[in-house]
Protein backbone atom coordinates (compact mmCIF):
# COMPACT_ATOMS: atom_id res chain seq x y z
CA UNK A 1 0.00 0.00 0.00
CA UNK A 2 1.12 3.71 -0.68
CA UNK A 3 2.20 5.46 2.56
CA UNK A 4 -0.52 7.62 3.39
CA UNK A 5 0.27 11.35 3.31
CA UNK A 6 0.77 13.53 6.40
CA UNK A 7 -2.20 14.43 8.83
CA UNK A 8 -3.31 17.91 9.91
CA UNK A 9 -2.73 17.91 13.50
CA UNK A 10 -2.01 20.48 16.45
CA UNK A 11 -4.23 22.35 19.02
CA UNK A 12 -4.71 25.87 18.87
CA UNK A 13 -3.57 28.61 21.04
CA UNK A 14 -6.58 28.23 23.38
CA UNK A 15 -6.21 24.74 23.92
CA UNK A 16 -5.66 23.36 27.37
CA UNK A 17 -2.74 21.46 27.76
CA UNK A 18 -4.65 18.84 29.83
CA UNK A 19 -6.35 18.14 25.97
CA UNK A 20 -5.29 15.15 23.61
CA UNK A 21 -3.72 15.97 20.46
CA UNK A 22 -6.10 15.27 17.48
CA UNK A 23 -5.18 13.88 14.09
CA UNK A 24 -7.17 15.43 11.57
CA UNK A 25 -7.75 13.41 8.11
CA UNK A 26 -9.24 14.85 4.84
CA UNK A 27 -11.49 12.01 3.65
CA UNK A 28 -12.90 12.36 -0.07
CA UNK A 29 -15.89 10.02 -1.43
CA UNK A 30 -15.67 9.59 -5.33
CA UNK A 31 -18.05 7.73 -7.36
CA UNK A 32 -20.97 7.98 -9.54
CA UNK A 33 -24.37 9.78 -8.80
CA UNK A 34 -26.59 7.61 -6.76
CA UNK A 35 -24.08 4.91 -6.30
CA UNK A 36 -24.87 6.33 -2.25
CA UNK A 37 -21.85 8.17 -1.15
CA UNK A 38 -24.51 10.42 0.85
CA UNK A 39 -25.21 7.79 2.31
CA UNK A 40 -22.59 5.94 3.38
CA UNK A 41 -21.34 9.46 5.30
CA UNK A 42 -24.26 10.02 7.22
CA UNK A 43 -24.85 6.67 8.21
CA UNK A 44 -21.06 6.40 9.14
CA UNK A 45 -21.34 10.55 10.73
CA UNK A 46 -25.18 9.89 12.25
CA UNK A 47 -26.37 6.89 12.21
CA UNK A 48 -28.87 7.35 9.07
CA UNK A 49 -30.42 6.46 6.27
CA UNK A 50 -33.00 7.96 4.35
CA UNK A 51 -34.85 6.34 1.78
CA UNK A 52 -34.86 9.11 -0.94
CA UNK A 53 -31.89 11.95 -1.40
CA UNK A 54 -31.68 14.51 -3.35
CA UNK A 55 -28.47 14.25 -5.90
CA UNK A 56 -25.47 15.58 -4.60
CA UNK A 57 -24.59 19.11 -6.63
CA UNK A 58 -20.75 20.06 -5.80
CA UNK A 59 -19.49 18.64 -2.59
CA UNK A 60 -21.14 18.22 1.07
CA UNK A 61 -18.82 18.25 4.06
CA UNK A 62 -19.20 16.25 7.33
CA UNK A 63 -16.77 15.45 10.39
CA UNK A 64 -17.04 12.61 13.02
CA UNK A 65 -14.21 12.30 15.63
CA UNK A 66 -12.98 8.83 16.82
CA UNK A 67 -10.69 7.54 19.55
CA UNK A 68 -8.74 4.66 18.25
CA UNK A 69 -6.99 2.06 20.59
CA UNK A 70 -4.00 3.76 22.83
CA UNK A 71 -6.30 7.10 23.23
CA UNK A 72 -5.66 8.05 19.82
CA UNK A 73 -7.90 10.97 18.67
CA UNK A 74 -8.87 11.49 15.06
CA UNK A 75 -11.01 13.84 13.34
CA UNK A 76 -12.17 12.46 9.50
CA UNK A 77 -13.55 15.58 7.80
CA UNK A 78 -15.53 13.62 4.75
CA UNK A 79 -16.15 15.31 1.20
CA UNK A 80 -18.92 14.13 -0.24
CA UNK A 81 -17.86 15.40 -4.14
CA UNK A 82 -21.46 15.03 -6.04
CA UNK A 83 -21.19 11.99 -9.38
CA UNK A 84 -21.30 14.57 -11.45
CA UNK A 85 -18.49 16.59 -10.78
CA UNK A 86 -15.81 14.24 -12.77
CA UNK A 87 -15.21 16.55 -16.05
CA UNK A 88 -15.88 20.02 -14.02
CA UNK A 89 -13.16 22.91 -13.15
CA UNK A 90 -13.26 22.16 -9.16
CA UNK A 91 -12.25 18.36 -9.03
CA UNK A 92 -9.37 18.62 -8.41
CA UNK A 93 -9.23 21.56 -5.81
CA UNK A 94 -11.75 19.18 -4.07
CA UNK A 95 -9.44 16.30 -4.28
CA UNK A 96 -6.25 17.90 -3.64
CA UNK A 97 -4.12 17.15 0.16
CA UNK A 98 -7.25 14.60 0.73
CA UNK A 99 -5.09 11.54 2.71
CA UNK A 100 -7.59 8.98 1.93
CA UNK A 101 -9.81 8.46 -0.51
CA UNK A 102 -12.96 5.84 -1.26
CA UNK A 103 -13.68 4.79 -4.41
CA UNK A 104 -17.39 4.25 -4.15
CA UNK A 105 -19.53 1.55 -6.56
CA UNK A 106 -22.64 0.14 -6.63
CA UNK A 107 -22.72 -3.40 -6.75
CA UNK A 108 -26.32 -3.48 -8.76
CA UNK A 109 -25.05 -1.40 -11.14
CA UNK A 110 -21.93 -2.53 -13.13
CA UNK A 111 -21.50 1.14 -14.69
CA UNK A 112 -21.08 2.59 -11.84
CA UNK A 113 -17.94 -0.06 -11.20
CA UNK A 114 -16.36 0.45 -14.83
CA UNK A 115 -16.09 3.94 -14.18
CA UNK A 116 -14.12 3.68 -11.28
CA UNK A 117 -11.43 3.57 -13.75
CA UNK A 118 -12.19 7.14 -14.72
CA UNK A 119 -12.36 8.21 -10.64
CA UNK A 120 -9.05 6.70 -10.19
CA UNK A 121 -7.38 8.00 -12.99
CA UNK A 122 -8.15 11.69 -12.04
CA UNK A 123 -6.89 11.21 -8.44
CA UNK A 124 -3.59 9.52 -9.82
CA UNK A 125 -3.68 13.13 -12.07
CA UNK A 126 -4.27 15.04 -9.03
CA UNK A 127 -1.65 13.73 -7.04
CA UNK A 128 0.89 13.57 -9.89
CA UNK A 129 4.54 14.52 -8.82
CA UNK A 130 3.39 13.84 -5.06
CA UNK A 131 1.98 11.24 -2.17
CA UNK A 132 -0.81 8.98 -3.37
CA UNK A 133 -3.43 9.25 -0.92
CA UNK A 134 -5.07 6.22 1.05
CA UNK A 135 -7.25 4.50 -1.61
CA UNK A 136 -9.86 1.79 -0.66
CA UNK A 137 -12.40 0.49 -2.66
CA UNK A 138 -15.89 0.72 -1.65
CA UNK A 139 -18.64 -1.52 -2.83
CA UNK A 140 -22.24 -0.15 -1.77
CA UNK A 141 -25.63 -1.85 -1.18
CA UNK A 142 -24.89 -5.36 -0.14
CA UNK A 143 -28.28 -5.18 1.34
CA UNK A 144 -29.46 -6.17 -2.69
CA UNK A 145 -26.82 -9.04 -2.61
CA UNK A 146 -30.01 -10.41 -4.91
CA UNK A 147 -29.37 -8.24 -7.65
CA UNK A 148 -26.10 -7.90 -7.78
CA UNK A 149 -24.22 -7.10 -10.86
CA UNK A 150 -20.59 -6.73 -10.01
CA UNK A 151 -19.46 -9.97 -8.77
CA UNK A 152 -17.15 -10.37 -5.99
CA UNK A 153 -14.00 -11.71 -7.74
CA UNK A 154 -13.98 -8.58 -9.98
CA UNK A 155 -14.23 -6.26 -6.50
CA UNK A 156 -11.57 -8.11 -5.17
CA UNK A 157 -9.61 -8.04 -8.61
CA UNK A 158 -9.43 -4.21 -9.19
CA UNK A 159 -8.24 -3.95 -5.48
CA UNK A 160 -5.39 -5.92 -5.88
CA UNK A 161 -4.73 -4.67 -9.14
CA UNK A 162 -4.31 -1.11 -7.63
CA UNK A 163 -3.14 -2.30 -4.34
CA UNK A 164 -6.11 -0.68 -2.33
CA UNK A 165 -8.13 -1.43 0.80
CA UNK A 166 -11.67 -2.91 -0.34
CA UNK A 167 -15.14 -3.19 1.37
CA UNK A 168 -18.47 -4.35 0.96
CA UNK A 169 -20.84 -2.98 2.29
CA UNK A 170 -24.64 -1.19 3.25
CA UNK A 171 -25.57 2.32 3.81
CA UNK A 172 -29.15 1.19 4.25
CA UNK A 173 -28.14 -1.74 7.12
CA UNK A 174 -24.76 0.19 8.15
CA UNK A 175 -23.39 -3.04 7.75
CA UNK A 176 -19.33 -3.12 7.42
CA UNK A 177 -19.67 0.94 7.80
CA UNK A 178 -18.02 1.88 10.47
CA UNK A 179 -15.76 -1.24 10.20
CA UNK A 180 -14.26 0.76 6.56
CA UNK A 181 -13.96 4.19 8.42
CA UNK A 182 -11.84 2.34 11.60
CA UNK A 183 -9.60 0.81 9.56
CA UNK A 184 -9.07 3.57 7.12
CA UNK A 185 -8.53 5.89 10.80
CA UNK A 186 -6.34 3.79 12.04
CA UNK A 187 -4.33 2.52 8.99
CA UNK A 188 -3.33 6.57 8.40
CA UNK A 189 -2.76 7.39 12.21
CA UNK A 190 -0.20 4.04 12.41
CA UNK A 191 -2.56 2.45 14.38
CA UNK A 192 -2.96 -1.43 14.88
CA UNK A 193 -6.21 -2.90 15.17
CA UNK A 194 -6.80 -6.25 16.54
CA UNK A 195 -9.53 -8.36 14.88
CA UNK A 196 -11.94 -7.97 18.10
CA UNK A 197 -10.86 -4.37 18.52
CA UNK A 198 -12.33 -4.04 14.27
CA UNK A 199 -15.11 -6.43 15.32
CA UNK A 200 -16.11 -3.84 18.31
CA UNK A 201 -16.61 -1.16 15.56
CA UNK A 202 -18.82 -3.12 13.50
CA UNK A 203 -22.41 -3.04 14.98
CA UNK A 204 -25.17 -6.23 15.09
CA UNK A 205 -27.39 -5.02 12.21
CA UNK A 206 -31.22 -5.97 12.16
CA UNK A 207 -32.09 -6.86 8.95
CA UNK A 208 -35.95 -7.95 8.01
CA UNK A 209 -37.03 -10.50 6.05
CA UNK A 210 -38.87 -9.58 2.87
CA UNK A 211 -39.53 -11.18 -0.41
CA UNK A 212 -37.40 -9.56 -2.95
CA UNK A 213 -39.18 -10.37 -6.40
CA UNK A 214 -42.07 -8.54 -5.31
CA UNK A 215 -41.75 -4.44 -6.74
CA UNK A 216 -43.20 -1.31 -4.82
CA UNK A 217 -46.53 -1.26 -7.55
CA UNK A 218 -47.98 -3.22 -4.75
CA UNK A 219 -48.67 -0.41 -2.48
CA UNK A 220 -49.87 -0.31 1.37
CA UNK A 221 -50.87 -3.92 1.38
CA UNK A 222 -47.23 -5.53 -0.05
CA UNK A 223 -46.08 -2.95 2.84
CA UNK A 224 -48.13 -4.68 5.14
CA UNK A 225 -47.60 -8.43 3.95
CA UNK A 226 -43.72 -7.24 3.96
CA UNK A 227 -43.48 -5.53 7.61
CA UNK A 228 -45.49 -9.04 8.92
CA UNK A 229 -41.76 -10.76 7.93
CA UNK A 230 -39.90 -12.04 10.98
CA UNK A 231 -36.33 -10.67 11.67
CA UNK A 232 -32.76 -11.55 12.30
CA UNK A 233 -30.01 -10.76 13.33
CA UNK A 234 -26.59 -10.91 10.99
CA UNK A 235 -23.64 -10.34 13.32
Amino acid sequence: MAAPAAPAQGKSAEDSDDEPEQLQYKVILLGDGAVGKTSIALRFTEDHFAKAYKQTIGLDFFIKRLVLPGEVHVALQIWDIGGQTIGGKMIGNYIYGAQAVLLCYDITNYQSFQNLEDWFRLVRRTFAGSTMPYVTLVGNKTDLNHMRAVRAEKHTQFADENDMYSFLLSAKTGDNVSSCFYRLAADLAGVVLTKPELEVASKIVKAEIVNHPRNEAGGAEQHHQEKKGGKCVVQ
